[in-house]
Formats: C-alpha cells, structure tokens, sequence
C-alpha cells in the first residue's frame, strides 16, 4: 500500500527547484510589500517618538536584521490552507464527503511525522487543479473574507508579540509558509507586518495556469527563499532571527544567528535543546507539549495543511 511509505522517512535537501521556488517566492514577497512599506514610511514620519524602553534584543535601529516567521503552528493555530479550505467550502467549492476522506489520510499522514513525496504531489496536484483557471484577484479577495471569519482569533498572541518586538526596532517582518502566497499576503497584511514569502503558482495575465514555479515552499525551499530576500535586501543572516514550530524548517532556522523554535513539535523541541536555542510555547495542554500536536487538534486540525486542497480535487473549471 501507498499509505505504508509515509512511515519510512525521506532526506530532502536544497534542489534546483528548491532554489526556483526560493527565489520566486522571495520576488513575490518584495513586490507585494512594497506599497505596504512606503505606507509605514509614511506613518512613522508622522508618529510621535513615545520614548519606549530599548529591549536587550532585537536591536534597535539594526537595520542589517529582520524576522522571519513560519505561520501555522507558529503565528497562527492550526494551518492556514486549512481555514481556507473552511471558507471555501462554506462557498460550495467541493462536496463535504471529500473533504472527509482526504481529512482522514492527511491525520494518518500527521500522525506518522514522515513526509512522503508521492503524497505531498498528490496534495500539490490537486490544489493546482482548483486555482487553475481562477483570477487572483479572485483569490486574494475569498482570502480577506475568510481572515476574518477563521484566522483572526487564533493568532498567538504571544507570537504577535515577538514580531510586534521587530517591527518597534524598526525591523522587517516576513512571514514565511507553504501556503499560498497570496493568501500569506492578506494574512501579513492584516497583522501589519513587512509582507510574506509564499508558494507561487504560476499566474498568466492575472489567471492561474494550474501550475507551480518551482516546488512549494516547504524545507529545504523555505531557507532558499530567505536566503534570497536576505541577499536582495542586504540583510545580515547572522543578525536575523527565525522562529517556527516545525522540524521541516530547521535548514530556515539554521540560516540565522537568533533561531527559535515556536510551540515546538518534538524532533523540533530535542533539536533546539541541543543546540541551545530559545524555545516558547504558547500552547495549553500537556499533550501538545509532550508530542507536538496542536492543542486544538481533533481530525480537522489534524488533516492541516493541504486538506483542503486535495479535498477539492475534482473540481474543474
């Protein structure tokens, strides 16, 4: 059986289309930032100085380092794709039974800690066939909808506090996911923050084609991606800080000198004690401290990230 070769792990490493997917995604983030950013300009011209006390670290005014943040598990409960998975089925995008059954293979998935490659094309193909054919626009306006109605009000606010921490030192702030970049954007948007790397799917003319620019932005892809928005905005790695949730993203959190690791899961948790990075956790319950499951976990939760997206795969436009 397919499902059998989730419990055999793989090693992934930084690949030609890891690079692709870094560099996209980070072109991506820079463009959808910078309207955002010339509006902060403005603000903080206008901003009285309030005299706050100088936090120990970030540094203030250090303007060779900025934050970089994985976003579900991490600023957010739960995954993102899947509240917007929430949202669209709410607007009959797909039928309840498919969510249900991919909901039970990606819990199993979960479950097991592993990442199978045959599975996680699975997942990717059948996103790319619901975008296809959609307007961005279209896209980016369900996502602001559904911001609102599903991811509001479960930010970490501790989480939004460290990032809160950068911004007031005059830092930028990325979020950095698999989800789309899209719908990372409206996410940092409504948060305040710098902008979002993100998977890119390519688009034509403001239509999605059905296809992906590299590979999504996951692992080994993630650190690419800063690694990228790092060399174009003249950061200093080593002054950066990095905070996840995820053993997936240690090659994104080995990239910087200030790595934390966020409501960790337990590979995460062993590594960052071994290395003696900072730890936080915002969560509530024994459970998710001891094996790294989301709190609010249950098989909805569990089916994460791209339940949604392979739940609609049969839809076509």
């Amino acid at each position: 059986m397919a499902a059998l070769g989730w419990l055999t792990p793989r090693r992934r490493s930084a690949t030609a289309r890891s690079v692709l997917a870094g560099e996209a995604s980070a072109e991506a983030a820079r463009k959808s930032s910078q309207e955002q950013e010339e509006l902060e300009a403005l603000a903080a011209q206008a901003a009285p100085d309030e005299g706050e006390r100088e936090p120990e670290f970030p540094v203030v005014g250090d303007d060779k380092a900025a934050a970089f943040f994985d976003l579900d598990n991490t600023v957010m409960q739960g995954a993102a794709i899947f509240h917007f998975g929430r949202g669209l089925y709410k607007r009959k995008f797909f039928e309840r039974q498919e969510l249900f059954r991919f909901a039970w293979q990606q819990a199993w998935f979960r479950l097991a800690g592993v990442e199978d490659p045959e599975h996680m094309q699975d997942a990717r193909d059948s996103a790319l066939s619901i975008v296809k054919g959609h307007r961005v626009a279209e896209l980016m306006s369900i996502g602001e909808e559904i911001y609102d109605e599903y991811m509001a009000e479960r930010i970490w606010p501790g989480t939004r506090a460290l990032a809160q921490a950068h911004l007031d030192a005059g830092q930028k702030v990325w979020l950095v996911t698999a989800a789309p970049v899209e719908i990372a954007t409206v996410i940092a948007r409504r948060l305040g923050l710098t902008g979002a790397l993100g998977t890119v799917a390519e688009s034509v003319g403001g239509v999605y084609t059905g296809k992906l620019v590299g590979e999504p932005l996951h692992g080994p892809a993630k650190a690419e991606a800063v690694r990228a928005l790092a060399a174009a905005e003249g950061l200093d790695l080593g002054r950066c800080a990095a905070y996840s949730d995820s053993h997936n993203d240690i090659p994104m959190l080995s990239l910087v000198g200030h790595p934390y690791a966020i409501n960790p899961d337990a590979k995460l948790r062993k590594h960052a004690r071994e290395r003696d990075w900072r730890l936080r956790d915002y969560r509530t319950g024994r459970k998710a401290a001891k094996v790294g499951i989301p709190a609010a976990a249950g098989v909805g939760a569990l089916a994460g990230g791209a339940a949604a997206a392979v739940a609609l795969h049969r839809r076509r436009h």
